[in-house]
């Protein structure tokens, strides 16, 4: 049941696209081609479990996990925005 202008099935399909995006957003970040044996930063070895794993890496495990926590692409925001934000 939709409420004010949105149509049946809006909230649907706006969490559809939002997850849409989530995943395209995630392949696309996805290491491409060769993988190295040492870390392309601090030059460590990177282990073999995490080369099978993970074809075309290029990170050590911990310089990803830096690497992850400083991406500003993995906040989550809603660039779509919610319809609560709308009504503020």
């Amino acid at each position: 049941m939709a409420n004010g202008w949105a149509g049946d099935g809006a909230v649907n399909e706006q969490i559809d696209a939002t997850v849409t995006d989530g995943i395209s957003r995630a392949r696309s970040r996805l290491p491409q081609g060769a993988g190295l044996t040492h870390c392309e930063q601090c030059g460590e070895p990177i282990a073999a479990e995490r080369r099978r794993a993970l074809p075309g890496v290029r990170l050590c495990l911990a310089c990803q996990m830096l690497a992850d926590r400083d991406d500003p692409g993995s906040s989550g925001y809603n660039r779509r925005a919610s319809k609560d934000s709308q009504l503020r």
